[in-house]
């Protein structure tokens, strides 16, 4: 027999409902376990205190129904459905038909009893406000449940929603769905009665939209909170780290409403496309209509990845709470670029050609491209790495090759939050006709739409035009991208071509492959990808979120015009040297700027907020003049009440008029106040509201019998009673319908002033593109003057590159004023000595020296001052490195084939006006071929493609090549101090020399690389070394040997007297 379980107040009050009922019947009503639901729901969270039956029968007079139930109103009752043994099925199998209906009325929305321990997923969440998200719905959806569970509407709305839907993939397994599989009694729910259906209304309802956005993780609104469903559930309770248990037939899990901007933006970051789907209609709004009875109707709202995350949902302003503190934080958000790339293969001529589009939502910024690439697809990567995006549109038939390498970059973080999302697309949209077709019927509408505008400048009448002169790869990129991202109403940031940028860096801008922008560590070191120890971040101290933007497109694309250089270095020069009293002001007034690019865009979108707008609006008014905010109420735009947001109603009548209908009704209600005071014969009555209840009419118990037996009682205490008189409900009631048909009204009117505002956004981002400039300028001439910078001079049309002391940026800002850097010289000339050969120790400096001088280079055609005492340069168009030694494993390359790819890609695009640098070519494999491949590659470039080059090696035959090409070639060595404390020990105890390094660049090479030395300073032990060091001194002596027997046999073939022979014998003898 089961253990008995004691009866609570629940119990008791079945008791008595069935008291006329047999025996047996009772007993098996105690044995099924009837227990309160909500007390398994708060189990881990504090016990539900339920009503007593005295206090559910005490108050007979009808109540009004409220928007939001509490609590603690009701109890909702659940039978369990746990069997232990055969006795109690034999219990239950004698209740009669009419008593389980009448059970069956007790039980609510909780049938399938309080989620079993094993149900749980996830921990307590670590948000402030999410301790609760594991209880049941809202009081608002119980009653939807149990309302529109068996009305008509619900009814055809559930069937047609069912229909052709694939329903087992969305519930729990075991949990049923269309068809009679067998499922545990735990997990059994009772049919609706009408539907037949084992779903409620608002799973059938989930289920639905579920249907058609099979890929987005849905996030529901369901009162004051947001619920998951299904495997949507499971994954978001692992990966936000809340709760998620069993609900009907699918396992389940909440946010609260407040929440919504974290969770969402944390969903995304972890690579999800997130769906939020929302109420469309309202209760008072819906206690009118028709569909009364009916479920809730939802809608998706909004869609997000990482590349869209605009709208006010996930604003970060949000965030910030009071605007004063908005205004004082700089926003550090980094580039979100949706990438989509297309791939067209030319059979007759075997050349690839790859397409690229790139937009940034959050910014309107457009950027295409179309190069050919080879089979290292070099160029597809430097673009790659360049743009960063965070989200990549693929076809489903992209070439193997191409797949690796994406694939290679997007999963290259560890971390989750890094990576970049890949989306793939069905391969007929990359398809010519169709992308034109889209692009085509997209511009069409766009050039229908503009011809309105006021802002007549964005309008471009041959935008048509100049999209189908594109090229066929980027039509093909273009029109997925419109398609994707129409999903999530973020495609007009694609109406205006005029504003796209060609990505191409041949034509204005120095060339920097993938390998390079690695090797030098441009945006980031290769320690752990972080910014920290780049060049970026020496040169970025620009305070606003778009000023940094623009510091790193700089930065990655050097410029090719001395005009355009000498431009830059002239503003920089400017704010230097300038003492006028602007200058300050315009710094502090950069300061305090919030993200303006991304304001005016979301603006552009129709997806800001009134606190965004607000912020934005009223920041431009104190950048100019010409533009006040005063249409707004700052207190209702701050605090986002639509209802109060514009103070000036001239040019908003349906606001106005709404706003005169709601004044008649409180009107008409406080003139009703008259009426009741007569029959209440109290002259000083007035309203009260309690608890969100308005106009509620206060009488004392002791007066309660001179109350009109048709009021209604809403409330009461021990001391008084709260009524509403026939007349208030039915005008409370029309009161409630205007307010919510008024925050309809202004939220589509706010929705209008915001297309009105949006005209001017390409003005307007012209003007924020300027301040990012002059933000540029500012960091420019902070970094020039911290670090005792030079202004380089350019010269136009001349190979040369001549630094006197110059120091790495990067170097000289980490030792800080700790350590002395010791700067060094280069000279290099196009029609000169272009090749320096650097030999020396490991460990003295050398690759750290040619990477100085590449990115000497690149500050100084960035339009940037340069950490020397003096530099002149010509234009470089371009830098290319081989540095470095890794192999690639997901490609199937070895080291080796990996330095030789890199080598043949520099030999096909270097020029004569080029910088080469080689750090080390040749060591991947042995020492004879090494040194063969090298040098030919080196002499190949000495001779063929006359480029500036610095060659590292630690192969001594390479530096004759200076005496092959003594115009051309220079050999280098970085210098050191050699302690010789050991040179007169015996062979047996030889030891290694102690080597100090000095850093600096010297002339001739250097006879030996001291590799030992390094030995000691990675502690390797000693007994290692003094081996290693008998073997090296073994091994030159072999090769001075070996050397000295070449030589005497070339002296001895040389001699051609037989006495001069002899003599020559007698004196080697």
């Amino acid at each position: 027999m089961p253990k008995s379980v004691k009866k609570s107040s629940a119990q008791t009050s079945i008791s008595r409902f069935f008291s006329g009922f047999n025996k047996q019947a009772n007993v098996s009503r105690t044995s099924s376990g009837i227990k309160p639901a909500n007390a398994g729901h708060f189990g881990l969270a504090g016990k539900k205190k339920l009503p007593s039956n005295e206090e559910e029968s005490g108050n007979k007079r009808a109540k009004l129904s409220h928007d939001t139930e509490d609590d603690d109103t009701g109890c909702i009752f659940v039978c369990s459905n746990k069997v232990t043994d055969a006795g109690t099925a034999g219990s239950r199998r004698s209740l009669s038909s009419s008593t389980l209906l009448r059970l069956k009325g007790f039980s609510c929305q909780g049938d399938s009893g309080p989620p079993e321990p094993g149900n749980w997923v996830g921990a307590h969440s670590r948000d402030p406000g999410d301790a609760a998200m594991g209880r049941g719905t809202s009081g608002r959806e119980e009653e939807e449940d149990i309302k529109g569970e068996n009305s008509p509407e619900s009814i055809a709305k559930g069937q047609g929603s069912a229909q052709g839907l694939n329903l087992r993939q969305f519930a729990k397994p075991g949990s049923g769905g269309v068809g009679p599989a067998k499922k545990s009694p735990t997990e059994t729910s009772a049919p609706n009665k009408r539907t037949k259906s084992i779903y409620t209304p608002l799973e059938l309802q989930y289920l639905e939209i579920k249907e058609k956005h099979k890929d987005v993780l849905l996030c529901v609104e369901c009162g004051y909170k947001y619920r998951f469903f299904g495997e949507d559930a499971e994954v978001a309770a692992k990966a936000l780290n809340i709760f998620c248990h069993l609900d009907h037939n699918f396992m389940t899990a909440s946010i609260p409403t407040h929440r919504l901007f974290v969770h969402v933006r944390r969903l995304v970051s972890q690579g999800y496309k997130v769906g939020v789907v929302k109420q469309t209609e309202t209760t008072a709004l819906k206690a009118s209509g028709a569909n009364k009875s009916a479920i809730f109707t939802r809608q998706l709202s909004a869609l997000y990845t990482k590349s869209t995350l605009v709208g006010e949902d996930v604003n970060p302003l949000l965030t910030l709470g009071a605007l004063e503190e908005a205004e004082d934080v700089v926003l550090d958000a980094p580039n979100n670029y949706l990438m989509c790339v297309s791939e067209n293969w030319d059979s007759k001529t075997k050349e690839l050609t790859v397409g690229l589009v790139a937009v940034q939502p959050s910014t309107g910024d457009v950027m295409l491209d179309c190069f050919k690439d080879g089979p290292p697809r070099s160029e597809l990567e430097a673009r790659v790495l360049r743009i960063q995006p965070v989200e990549i549109l693929l076809p489903s038939d992209l070439s193997q090759t191409t797949e690796q390498l994406l694939r290679g970059i997007a999963s290259a973080s560890v971390q989750a939050d890094d990576r970049i999302r890949v989306e793939r697309l069905d391969s007929s949209r990359f398809e010519f006709t169709t992308a034109l077709r889209t692009v085509t019927d997209f511009y069409s509408d766009a050039s229908h739409q503009k011809a309105g505008e006021a802002d007549r400048g964005a309008a471009d009448s041959h935008s048509l035009s100049s999209i189908i002169s594109l090229e066929t790869p980027v039509i093909c990129c273009l029109g997925p991208v419109i398609q994707y991202l129409a999903d999530f109403n973020l495609q007009r940031v694609l109406t205006c071509p005029s504003s796209f940028r060609r990505l191409s860096c041949e034509a204005d801008c120095m060339a920097l492959s993938a390998t390079t922008m690695r090797n030098l560590e441009i945006l980031c070191n290769q320690t752990d990808c972080k910014v920290r120890g780049s060049l970026l971040w020496v040169l970025d101290h620009t305070q606003t979120p778009f000023g940094r933007r623009l510091m790193k497109k700089w930065v990655s694309q050097p410029l090719k015009s001395a005009t355009e250089i000498r431009a830059r270095q002239d503003a920089v020069a400017e704010v230097l040297s300038s003492e006028h009293s602007a200058l300050p002001s315009v710094r502090a007034l950069l300061c305090r700027l919030p993200d303006l690019e991304r304001g005016i865009c979301s603006i552009y979108h129709k997806k800001c907020s009134t606190q965004e707008f607000y912020l934005i609006s009223s920041t431009l008014s104190r950048l100019g003049r010409s533009y006040r905010p005063c249409v707004l109420n700052e207190t209702a735009a701050k605090t986002g009440d639509k209802t109060q947001l514009f103070a000036d109603l001239t040019d908003f009548p349906v606001i106005r008029e709404r706003k005169e209908e709601i004044q008649a009704v409180l009107s008409d209600i406080l003139e009703h106040r008259r009426e009741v005071r007569r029959v209440l014969r109290n002259p000083s009555l007035d309203y009260v509201t309690v608890s969100g209840q308005e106009f509620l009419i206060e009488v004392k118990n002791s007066l309660s019998s001179s109350v009109p037996s048709d009021w209604v009682k809403v409330s009461s205490t021990k001391a008084v009673g709260r009524y509403h008189s026939p007349f208030i409900v039915e005008r409370h009631r029309r009161l409630l319908q205007l307010r919510e048909q008024l925050v309809i009204d202004c939220g589509r009117e706010w929705t209008n002033f915001l297309q009105q505002f949006g005209e001017h956004y390409h003005i307007m981002r012209k003007a924020v593109c300027h301040l990012a400039t002059l933000d540029c300028f500012f960091s420019l001439a902070d970094v020039a003057k911290q670090g005792n910078y030079c202004r380089p001079e350019v010269l136009e049309g001349e190979s040369q590159i001549i630094i006197r002391e110059g120091r790495h940026p990067v170097i000289d800002v980490l030792i800080g004023e700790q350590e002395q850097y010791v700067p060094n010289d280069t000279e290099l000339q196009g029609d000169g000595r272009r090749t320096m050969i650097i030999t020396g120790p490991n460990m003295g400096g050398k690759s750290s020296y040619i990477r100085q001088v590449a990115l000497v280079c690149i500050m100084a055609q960035m339009g940037s001052f340069v950490p020397a005492r003096e530099a002149t340069l010509g234009i470089v168009d371009g830098i290319y490195t081989r540095m470095g030694a890794s192999d690639n494993l997901s490609r199937g390359r070895s080291t080796f084939m990996e330095e030789l790819l890199e080598a043949s890609e520099i030999v096909s695009r270097a020029t004569s006006r080029s910088l080469v640098i080689l750090d080390e070519l040749g060591r991947g494999t042995s020492t004879h071929d090494g040194i063969a491949i090298a040098y030919a590659t080196l002499e190949f470039f000495i001779r063929d493609v006359k480029s500036l080059t610095l060659f590292v090696t630690h192969y001594p035959p390479l530096c004759e090549l200076e005496r092959v090409f003594p115009q051309h070639v220079g050999n280098y060595h970085m210098a050191f101090l050699l302690n010789e404390t050991d040179a007169h020990a015996d062979d047996e105890e030889a030891r290694p020399e102690f080597i100090t390094f000095l850093y600096l660049l010297t002339e001739g090479a250097a006879a030996r690389s001291y590799g030992l030395n390094v030995a000691r300073l990675a502690e390797v032990p000693e007994s290692v070394i003094r081996t290693a060091a008998l073997k090296s001194k073994e091994l030159e002596a072999a090769v001075d040997a070996r050397r000295k027997s070449k030589k005497s046999f070339l002296e001895a073939w040389n001699i051609e007297d037989r006495e001069a022979l002899q003599s020559w014998m007698q004196s080697n003898s």
